[in-house]
C-alpha cells in the first residue's frame, strides 16, 4: 500500500517535472499591463503573441464601457444561485436567443465555463448504449469528456475520412445491436496545428451513415466565415452541424461559452447537464459584456479583416522565410522546428531577453519528441511591423538552433541560475 501524498511527490508528471526551472517563466508567465499587442514581462515590454484576443475586443473602449457600467450598476453577484433555482434573468436568455439566431440554430445554452461546459454536455448527451466517435487530436475538454462514457467509444486519426467511414461502420453494427445513437465529436479549428476539421466530409457521410455531429468551434467562432459566425459557414455546412459550441474565452476576450442546437436539444441540456443545474449562474456583468462583444463582432467587421490581414502576412511571410507552418487553414499559426526539450527552453529564453518576443512554447507530451512547436495567435491589434520584426527574429534564431548554439543536456534552469 502506497500513500497518495507520497506516489505523488515521486511521480511530478511530464511537465510538472520541470517546475522547479521552469515556473514563472516557461510555465506560469506573468504577463502585466494592458492587453495587448505588446505587454510587460518580468519588467521588460515584450511583442506578445500568446493572447487569444483574436479581434483586439479585450481593451476595446466599448467593451471597457460596457464591462465598468454593468459591474458598477449589477456587482458580481447577480444573480445568486444556479439558473434553474433563482439565476434566471432576461439578459441571460436575451444573450442566448442572440447567439442561436447568429449560429443558425432554434435555441441556445449558456456555459459559465468552455472547458467544464464541454466535459459537461458529452456526459449528458450520451449514456452507456450509444457511441462517441471522435477525432484523435480533439481538445483535453472533449478527451475528458469522452473518458466520462459509459459505453464505446470509437477513436479515428486526425481528420482521416476513410478511417472514420470505418469507424461509423462499427459503431453503427454495435448501435443495431445496443440500441443506441451515434455521437460524432470533432472540432472546427484545432488549437495547436489550426487546421480546420473536415466538417464539409463528416456532414456528408450522413446520406450513409446515421449520427448526430458536435462541434467545438472554439477557435472558430468570431474568426470564420462570411459573419464570423464560424468554421460551419466557412466550408457552407452550418446546417449539418446538429450541435454547435463555442466559448467566450477567444474572440470575445471573456469567460465563459455557449452551446447552439435544436430547442428540444437544448431544453433536454437545461434541465439535464449537471455543471449548469449545479453551479450559480455566469455573472451578470458576464453576461451584458458578452452581449456588447457579440454586438461588436456583429456590427464590425473590420475587425476579422484586420485580423485576417495581420494573419496572411504571418503565415505567408513564414513560408517564404522557409519555416514550416503546417496545413493551418485559421489564425493560429505554429511553426514547427527540429530540437530538444533543453535546446527549447534555450530558444525561448534567447528570443524573449534578447529580442523580447514573447510567444508559447509547445513541447513533448502535447508534441512528438524532437519537435519545438512555437504557437502564435495574430490579433486584429497586431502591426505589419510587427510582423516583419517577428519574422526576422524567428530567422535568427532558426540559424542559432541549427547551428548547435542552442545545444544542452539540461532545460534552462531560470530560478537557480
Amino acid at each position: 500500500m502506497t500513500d497518495l501524498f507520497e506516489k505523488i511527490s515521486k511521480n511530478r508528471g511530464p511537465l510538472g517535472m520541470h517546475a522547479k526551472e521552469s515556473h514563472g517563466y516557461f510555465t506560469f508567465p506573468k504577463l502585466e499591463g494592458e492587453i495587448s499587442n505588446r505587454m510587460v514581462f518580468r519588467g521588460k515590454e515584450k511583442l506578445v503573441w500568446s493572447l487569444n484576443n483574436y479581434l483586439g475586443l479585450a481593451n476595446h473602449p466599448e467593451v471597457r464601457k460596457a464591462d465598468a457600467e454593468a459591474a458598477k450598476q449589477y456587482g458580481l453577484a447577480l444573480p445568486m444561485g444556479a439558473r434553474m433555482m433563482s439565476g434566471e434573468s432576461d439578459n441571460h436568455i436575451r444573450l442566448e436567443k442572440e447567439l442561436a439566431a447568429f449560429e443558425h440554430k432554434e435555441d441556445a445554452i449558456l456555459l459559465n465555463y468552455g472547458y467544464q461546459g464541454m466535459v459537461s454536455a458529452i456526459d449528458c448527451l450520451v449514456d452507456r448504449h450509444d457511441i462517441i466517435v471522435y477525432d484523435s487530436e480533439s481538445h483535453a475538454c472533449i478527451i475528458d469528456g469522452v473518458r466520462l462514457h459509459m459505453g464505446k467509444r470509437f477513436v479515428y486519426p486526425h481528420n482521416d475520412i476513410a478511417n472514420l467511414e470505418k469507424q461509423l461502420e462499427r459503431a453503427t453494427k454495435l448501435a443495431q445491436e445496443t440500441g443506441g445513437a451515434i455521437l460524432v465529436i470533432t472540432e472546427g479549428v484545432f488549437g495547436m496545428s489550426g487546421d480546420q476539421g473536415k466538417l464539409k466530409e463528416i456532414v456528408a457521410l450522413k446520406k450513409k451513415f446515421h449520427f448526430r455531429l458536435f462541434v467545438d468551434d472554439a477557435h472558430g467562432f468570431g474568426t470564420m466565415g462570411k459573419t464570423g459566425a464560424g468554421t460551419g459557414e466557412e466550408q457552407g455546412v452550418q446546417d449539418g452541424i446538429d450541435i454547435y459550441f463555442g466559448t467566450f474565452a477567444k474572440s470575445m476576450a471573456l469567460i465563459g461559452g455557449f452551446i447552439a442546437s435544436d430547442a428540444q436539444i437544448v431544453e433536454y441540456l437545461k434541465y439535464n447537464m449537471r455543471s449548469q443545474i449545479f453551479a450559480k449562474s455566469l455573472p451578470m456583468p458576464l453576461v451584458i459584456g458578452a452581449l456588447k462583444r457579440l454586438e461588436l463582432l456583429k456590427s464590425q467587421p473590420e475587425l476579422k479583416n484586420n485580423l485576417w490581414k495581420v494573419v496572411n502576412a504571418l503565415q505567408n511571410g513564414l513560408k517564404s522565410a522557409g519555416f514550416e507552418i503546417g496545413n493551418t487553414q485559421s489564425p493560429v499559426t505554429p511553426v514547427y522546428l527540429n530540437g530538444s526539450i533543453p535546446e527549447a527552453t534555450k530558444l525561448i529564453y534567447d528570443l524573449r531577453e534578447n529580442f523580447d518576443v514573447f510567444c508559447s512554447m509547445v513541447v513533448y507530451p502535447v508534441v512528438p519528441k524532437g519537435i519545438i512547436l512555437l504557437r502564435l495567435i495574430p490579433t486584429a491589434v497586431h502591426t505589419l511591423d510587427d510582423v516583419n520584426y517577428t519574422i526576422d527574429s524567428f530567422s535568427k534564431i532558426k540559424n542559432k538552433l541549427m547551428s548547435g548554439e542552442y545545444r544542452a543536456e539540461r532545460i534552462v534552469d531560470v530560478n537557480h541560475s
